[in-house]
């Protein structure tokens, strides 16, 4: 019987699988001149040591010569770096030379020259150093770190346990990686990379520096094949403006921002737990252009944001002084704002962020696993806040509550409730019945600590 010609049978689509290369000799032959060893040189304060000194001069000075006064010593550390420009500019870690009186560099062919420290930014932890050749560098250029995806092969290049130029190969294993700061964006590898790597570049395929080795995740302080380089995309623009400027110049919005949680989301009844959460607005950009505490920020100048660190980065590679359209969610409507930003720098250097003390025992209430009193005089006094500063003071949290769990302490202050504003113990109780009546099983509040303020949502089922 022949088979039906009608019948269309769906083959799934191949799986492309590509193997190891050969061999990795043509790529280090490339990029080796390129890469460099850093040594800093620094004078420190020896550390006072427990135990018996012996004073100088002292009788017993020859015969326990350890036990003697010991002055300023000279110490010696080691980095990578690589080479950007045929002008000798050099990108390394800041905390490959951060303190250091003395940059030494060493190149593949074995010469060595002085560096001058161009500028730096803690913040990324990048560094831009100047070399003076007498002849044109071999340098290497920075690739798109977007387009690297898990899997991909990557090769590390630099100096690790002071070993010299070492070349090690490995695959993307993450990408959008955090680690403590405010703009991280690490491609995580298993390239093996020690101390010494530190500043060195990590390649894709093409000789393009796609990522900076920064760190390690190690019990022991060697690799085990989880290591850390920012990627270019953030590097590359650290790097344009230390050159230029010799400083950072990011653009400033005047907000404090958080994710928006799954459970934020339901308390706010927005239909998916994505933006930045507006939790501060200050003097500036963003108060002028009439953003609000609440306010969901969905779009930065077209581009999505899908959480807080987006935004934040996003801000941060905008120019200042730029005009900028922000597309908001309030009260379940969606609006643009237009902002012209400001400078982070001059931002940072003016904030003076506000203290708190213990709270008082005034009246109070127990309520969501917390119990709370209303801010009087003697409180908002005590705890350093402005005179119009109002709200719910947490003066006890009953810790196997899910307030405990999600991080309410006492001392926190509490000052919205569903977005709204509290003054008095009531006002909760009413915002906790009006979200019971709208059919939510959360409540949002809005809590300050040290002048820092978050939204949590606390469960209100009962």
């Amino acid at each position: 019987m022949a088979l039906g010609a009608g019948l269309a049978v769906s083959l799934p689509a191949p799986v492309l699988a590509f193997g190891a290369p050969e061999s990795f000799a043509e790529l280090a032959d490339k990029i080796s001149p390129s890469v460099v060893n850093i040594t800093t040189r620094a004078t420190v304060s020896a550390p006072m040591e427990g135990g018996p000194m012996v004073p100088e001069g002292s009788p017993f000075q020859d015969l326990f010569p350890d036990l003697g006064p010991k002055g300023p010593q000279r110490s010696e550390a080691l980095g990578s770096g690589f080479v950007i420009s045929e002008d000798g500019y050099i990108v390394t870690n800041n905390h490959v030379i951060e303190g250091a009186d003395e940059i030494e560099i060493e190149f593949f062919g074995g010469e060595k020259l002085p560096a001058k420290l161009v500028g730096t930014d803690p913040k990324t932890d990048i560094a831009v150093l100047k070399v003076d050749a007498k002849k044109p560098l071999p340098y290497v250029s920075f690739g798109n770190s977007d387009l690297m995806r898990v899997g991909d092969w990557v090769v590390a290049m630099g100096n690790p346990l002071g070993q010299g130029f070492s070349v090690s190969a490995g695959i993307v294993s993450a990408r959008n990686r955090e680690l403590s700061g405010t703009y991280d964006d690490y491609l995580q590898t298993d390239a093996a990379i020690n101390r010494g790597n530190s500043g060195g570049p990590l390649f894709n395929m093409d000789g393009q520096v796609i990522g900076v080795n920064t760190a390690i995740l190690s019990p022991n302080g060697g690799s085990i094949g989880i290591g850390f380089s920012m990627a270019s995309n953030v590097v590359s623009k650290v790097v344009d403006q230390l050159k230029e400027f010799g400083e950072t110049r990011r653009g400033w919005l005047g907000v404090s921002i958080q994710d928006v949680t799954p459970d934020i989301a339901e308390s706010m009844g927005l239909a998916d737990a994505k933006g930045a959460l507006v939790t501060t607005v200050m003097d500036g950009p963003s108060k002028e252009a009439g953003l609000e505490v609440g306010d969901v920020i969905t779009q930065f100048a077209g581009k999505p944001i899908g959480h807080a660190g987006d935004l934040t980065r996003q801000v941060a590679d905008a120019a200042v002084g730029e005009k900028v359209a922000l597309v908001v969610l309030r009260e379940g409507k969606t609006m643009t704002l237009e902002v012209t930003l400001g400078r982070r720098e001059e931002a940072e250097a003016q904030a003076t962020p506000v203290k708190a003390t213990g709270p008082g025992e005034p009246q109070q209430q127990e309520m969501l696993g917390l119990t709370l009193a209303p801010l009087g005089e003697d409180m908002r006094s005590q705890m350093g806040l402005d005179a119009d500063t109002a709200g719910l003071v947490v003066l006890k949290v009953n810790p196997e509550s899910e307030a405990y769990t999600k991080g309410l302490r006492d001392g926190d202050l509490i000052t919205e409730a569903g977005q709204q504003r509290l003054t008095r113990l009531k006002d909760l109780e009413d915002r906790v019945a009006e979200a019971r009546e709208a059919g939510r099983k959360s409540l949002l509040l809005l809590v300050r600590r040290d002048g820092n303020p978050r939204f949590v949502a606390l469960n209100i089922e009962d």
